[in-house]
């Protein structure tokens, strides 16, 4: 039976993310919002906050791998203490405070939910403690991650990379990125591998930061690959190509990344709730729970509407978390918790925005800021549409081919 409320011995991780958001990601999300590129040097001491978020001891945020591997003589070892509930339930809170400084925090990159949730044990203990960017999406490959045209050719010991990344998010701060590329173009999906590029390697260039509508306090990278010789042991998982499993091993990471993003939107659309409602309190609107909303405030009305679609999101981003936990396969909760949660964090943060007024929509309010910052929530980790393609597959039983 799935228990949908946050454990008790989560209580502890949740104030303590709290008390990190409201103390110092709040006070400063103005400040690095307008202050783009820069480096949000108050970050230096909660480096290792959210490493603790994951009991697991891996690392941060997405780093409490989905490992299904992972089994003793009887089958799986069962539920692996929460690590990703408790991400999950971290994560909400720190968005709460600022989700662009959440994705500043220093080894709480998406390259490290790759690494935790396809690497060999070996790999796991040699890059313990990188901070690491993800790669995937490329000048002509948004959402369709098995086009990427970036290859990896194997020349001794090594493999060279040659290609162009773009969107990376802390691409230029992370000490590492994990770049998708593919070992054999004829063969497809499957030949499509990660591997961890480090900072300082020959023939890996930052090209340029982009500027961005939100999250401005994190950088976004566009990055080259130019005769990139890298160690072979840098290959996440197998290197070997298995066109009957497809690229499910490097698709794997989504299923534990996905109900992150879904967490972020919700700590981001929770905010937007909480000062509307402050608003609208001191404006004299009495939102009432015991009344239907067809019989009150018509901006109550909305605010009970904006709620109700918070909690379905919020419900169900605990849902995948748990399953994941579980060793229970979750790639259709993770894409219904990511589209559900996307479009719910831009239709409630605009509705909040519109619901205080001129005040929302000045700089007076953190409301505008969040209205922007919410909508690469529903755009990285896979688009709407896409999540919604992955969901009717999922459902229908047709493959990628079958259903475009």
């Amino acid at each position: 039976m799935i228990n949908l409320e946050a454990p008790k011995k989560a209580g502890a991780l949740i104030n303590q993310a709290y008390q990190a958001a409201a103390e110092v990601f709040r006070p400063i999300s103005r400040k690095y919002d307008r202050a783009e590129h820069t480096y949000p040097s108050e970050l230096d001491m909660f480096a290792a906050l959210l490493d603790g978020l994951n009991s697991s001891g891996e690392g941060g945020a997405g780093a409490a791998g989905v490992r299904r591997s992972e089994k003793d003589d009887d089958g799986p070892k069962g539920n692996r203490n929460g690590a990703n509930l408790n991400v999950v339930l971290g994560t909400i809170e720190m968005c709460w405070g600022d989700v662009g400084l959440l994705l500043s925090m220093p080894r709480q990159g998406l390259g490290n939910a790759a690494i935790s949730s396809v690497a060999t044990d070996e790999q796991l203990e040699r890059f313990k403690g990188l901070w690491a960017a993800m790669a995937i999406t490329e000048p002509g490959c948004g959402s369709d991650s098995a086009a990427i045209t970036t290859t990896a050719t194997k020349d001794g010991d090594d493999y060279i990379l040659n290609g162009e990344k773009i969107f990376v998010t802390s691409g230029q701060r992370a000490d590492a990125v994990v770049v998708w590329a593919t070992l054999d173009r004829t063969k497809g999906r499957a030949a499509i591998k990660s591997f961890v590029v480090e900072k300082g390697t020959p023939g890996f260039e930052v090209v340029r930061v982009e500027h961005k509508l939100g999250i401005r306090a994190s950088d976004t990278a566009v990055l080259r690959f130019e005769n990139c010789r890298v160690p072979a042991e840098n290959l996440l998982g197998t290197p070997d190509i298995d066109t009957a499993k497809g690229f499910a091993g490097v698709m794997q990471t989504f299923d534990n990344t996905r109900p992150l993003v879904a967490a972020m939107a919700i700590g981001v659309a929770r905010a937007a709730l909480d000062e509307t409602r402050r608003i609208l309190t001191e404006a004299g609107v009495v939102i009432d729970y015991d009344r239907p909303a067809l019989t009150q405030h018509a901006a109550a009305a909305t605010f009970l509407q904006l709620e109700a679609d918070y909690e379905a999101a919020y419900l169900l981003t605990l849902e995948s978390a748990w399953m994941a936990d579980n060793r229970q396969p979750n790639s259709l909760q993770a894409s219904m918790a990511k589209a559900k949660a996307g479009r719910t964090v831009v239709d409630v943060t605009l509705k909040c925005v519109e619901l205080a007024g001129a005040y929302g929509y000045t700089e007076e309010s953190l409301l505008e800021k969040w209205s922007r910052d919410a909508k690469i929530l529903d755009i990285f980790e896979g688009t709407q549409q896409i999540q919604q393609l992955i969901v009717a597959r999922r459902i229908l039983g047709k493959t990628s081919a079958e259903l475009k």
